[in-house]
Parts: structure tokens; C-alpha cells; sequence
């Protein structure tokens, strides 16, 4: 075994620009097979630790997946708005913990405006348990202040005391602002990975002060606007929100509380469960997980190709040498061996520089990936499916170098001694 691994180095180390290409197709083969496994259990964890800790998500009747997206993940916009009215009666319900409103519908430069009370600051939860913290200044108090997510601060370039205009609809070519209405800058939230960073907060009672002169959608004509002293006496109320997130005091209860909001006669309303939803949306993008599965494994096949061709390539340069190792005593079978072992140790090589390349890669690529897409991958979980993939490519190779080995092997002594002209 020593003599075999001995001539193995020799001889690679001999083909070293072949031996380093293949290695390095197959280490290209594990990273994206790794790294493919890697993202999507990274995408995925993200995705489930952006709210923590919330049993029901309720909103107007639709499907669990938009009622999920639009709620929690502020993509697209909801069929219909939930009455004040109907939110208090279940956030008041005997079973509910503590209940977050959310109002949805108005913008800031292309980020979401929330509209939430103090529940917000008080009981959401991501990742598990951890609490939204401020890098600077407080939660709102006045009719008038907002709290930026982290992005939305970093990006815009807002700091503590700064005033800004909000706007009507959430997309960014937006055309009717409120320009009557500016909103002064109080707090500043730590980065969390979620759609927070990416969110402007103001109180439910600044939602309705925006729009309480609209009408159909329209702004007030000049000179009928209400004034700020005129709205900081008014009862401010509002009178719908979009969604609103439950915590019960009991998981018991939580089927026969979704079973009575999506029995109530008053107003059509449906209550779902974040992970039965979040799994249904995974289920939705299945496909597009299988495709970079199947890239992944088409580079691992011309990994696997490549290899074999560098082999079959060299071995017709190794005629003599295989020739000498027989003349001074070496049998076929110890020829076989030796070509199996060389393609077992380029196996071996790539596998082992494709890890070390894939967690440097990572290392480096973290900070960027959490602070820019919210993506948390974790460095060092080496899982069983990695496990399974590696194998798959250390087995893979061992059977390209079969076809070789038996070339090697068939192969007469006096095949390499003879000259060609």
C-alpha cells in the first residue's frame, strides 16, 4: 500500500499541470454542489426566522401565500383591508397572548411604511427570540415620527432629527406625496436579516392622519386640508388595518381560533399558520430548487468526464512506464490498483480543496450575504446530504478510473519497450 502511494505522488506530481486541472474540476463540481445546498438551506432559514414567536397571521380572505407575502415579507398588496373593528374583537379574544397590527399601503423612495403600534417593538420576535433593538434614538411617540429599518436609513442616508415625505402607494414612481404631512426621524433599528431593515414605521394613528382629508383615493383640493393642531385633537382611530399577527396564550387553542376567523359571518377574514405557509410557498418554488440541483450535478458529471479524459490522455504517455513497473516485477492487478488509488487520490484532492474553498468563500461572503440580502449560511454544519454528495463524487471517480486501469491492465510487457516510428 505505501509503495503504491508512493508512485501514485510521483507520478502525479510528474503530470502536474493535468493532475491540477482535475483536481480543480472536480473541487469546482463540490463547491456548486455544496454551495447550491448551502444557499437553499440559507434562503430557507432566512425565511423562516423573519417572524418568530406568531401562531396566526389574520387579513382578509385570499390565499395563505399572498396573505404570508404581502404580511410578513411586504410583497405585493392585499385583496382587501380588515376592519378596526374586527381586529379589536380578536386581539381582545380570550385565547390571544398580545396581537401587532399591520397597515400596509404608502411608501418612502421604494421602502414599505408600516403602520404598527408599540406591540411591535414589544413583541416581535425573529430568528427564534431574538427582539428588535435600536442602533440610535426610540420607538414613536409623537403623531408625526417614524422609525427607519436599518437599510432604509443606511441607504437614504438618514440620521436621528432628519425630516421626510411620505407617499401614497407603494411603488417607487410614485406621484401624490404627502407633502403636507413630513415626519421627523426618532429611531433607528439594529440590522435583523428580515424585511424590517427595509421598512419606514410610524403609529396606525399617523396612517389615518395621512389620508384622513382623502376621498376615493384623492388627495384634498388646496386650502381643505385639516391642519396639524386641528388632527393632534381629533381622535385618531383608524378605521381598517391589513393584517395583524396573533400570539395565543395556549397552542391549543390555535385551530379553533383559525377555525372561528374563517367562520366569521361579521367580515371575510382568513387566519393562517406562518410555517404550514412557509412550507406551501417552498413547495410553490420546488421547481426552481430542482434546476440548481440539476446544474450542480451536469458540473458534477463533466467533472467526473474530464477526469476520465486527463487519464485516458496520460495513459497512453505512461505506456513505458507501466511497461518498466512490469519488467521489474510488478503484476497487472498492482498496475490496476495503482491507476484506481491515483483516481481515488484525485478524488481525494478535489474533494478536500472544493470544502476548503467553499467555507473560505463563505467567510468572506457572509457579512455581505447577511447585511445585504439577509441571508444567514451557516459555515461549518457539515450535513449528512453533504456527506451523501461527497461520497457521490469520491465514488464517481473511482469508477472513471476503472476504464483506464483495465487499459493499464490488458496491456502487454513488452507494449511500452517497443519503439514506434
Amino acid at each position: 500500500m505505501l509503495e503504491v502511494l508512493r508512485l501514485s505522488k510521483k507520478s502525479l506530481f510528474n503530470r502536474k499541470v493535468t493532475t491540477g486541472l482535475t483536481v480543480f474540476t472536480i473541487a469546482l463540481s463540490v463547491v456548486l454542489l455544496l454551495g447550491v445546498e448551502r444557499a437553499r438551506h440559507g434562503t430557507k432559514a432566512s425565511f423562516e426566522s423573519t417572524v418568530s414567536q406568531v401562531d396566526l397571521i389574520i387579513g382578509a380572505r385570499s390565499g395563505p401565500i399572498n396573505l404570508l407575502l404581502y404580511s410578513v415579507f411586504h410583497l405585493g398588496d392585499a385583496t382587501n383591508n380588515v376592519s378596526y373593528e374586527s381586529y379589536k374583537k380578536f386581539s381582545e379574544h380570550k385565547d390571544v397572548k398580545w396581537s401587532i397590527p399591520i397597515s400596509l399601503g404608502d411608501s418612502h423612495k421604494g421602502y414599505r411604511v408600516v403602520g404598527t403600534n408599540e406591540n411591535y417593538f414589544k413583541h416581535y420576535r425573529f430568528a427564534g427570540s431574538q427582539e428588535l433593538t435600536f442602533s440610535s434614538g426610540q420607538m414613536f411617540s409623537g403623531l408625526f415620527d417614524v422609525v427607519l429599518g436599518a437599510d432604509a436609513a443606511k441607504n437614504l442616508n438618514y440620521n436621528i432629527g432628519d425630516k421626510i415625505t411620505l407617499s401614497h402607494g407603494t411603488s417607487r414612481a410614485v406621484f401624490q406625496d404627502h407633502k403636507d404631512r413630513p415626519f421627523r426621524v426618532v429611531g433607528i433599528l439594529d440590522k435583523t436579516g428580515t424585511p424590517v431593515d427595509s421598512s419606514v414605521h410610524v403609529s396606525l394613528e399617523a396612517i389615518e392622519a395621512l389620508h384622513i382629508d382623502w376621498k376615493s383615493g384623492a388627495p384634498p383640493r388646496p386650502g381643505e386640508e385639516t391642519s396639524e393642531h386641528e388632527l393632534l385633537e381629533m381622535n385618531l382611530q383608524p378605521h381598517t388595518v391589513t393584517a395583524f399577527f396573533v400570539r395565543l396564550k395556549s397552542k391549543i387553542g390555535i385551530f379553533r381560533l383559525q377555525r372561528e376567523v374563517n367562520e366569521f359571518e361579521e367580515e371575510a377574514m382568513s387566519a393562517i399558520l406562518p410555517g404550514v405557509s412557509l412550507q406551501q410557498l417552498w413547495r410553490t418554488l420546488g421547481m426552481a430548487e430542482q434546476a440548481l440541483r440539476v446544474v450542480s450535478f451536469f458540473v458534477f458529471v463533466v467533472s467526473l468526464v474530464s477526469m476520465l479524459l486527463a487519464l485516458l490522455t496520460t495513459l497512453n504517455e505512461r505506456r513505458r512506464e507501466m511497461s518498466i513497473l512490469r519488467s521489474v516485477g510488478a503484476r497487472p492487478s498492482f498496475i490496476f490498483s495503482l491507476m484506481i488509488f491515483e483516481s481515488g487520490l484525485l478524488a481525494f484532492l478535489g474533494i478536500l480543496f472544493g470544502i476548503l474553498s467553499l467555507y473560505v468563500a463563505l467567510l468572506i461572503a457572509q457579512p455581505f450575504l447577511e447585511q445585504n440580502l439577509g441571508l444567514t449560511v451557516g459555515l461549518f454544519a457539515f450535513t449528512s446530504l453533504d456527506g451523501l454528495y461527497t461520497s457521490m463524487v469520491f465514488v464517481g471517480a473511482l469508477l472513471m478510473g476503472v476504464l483506464p486501469a483495465w487499459g493499464a491492465y490488458k496491456r502487454s510487457l513488452s507494449d511500452g519497450l517497443t519503439v514506434r516510428l
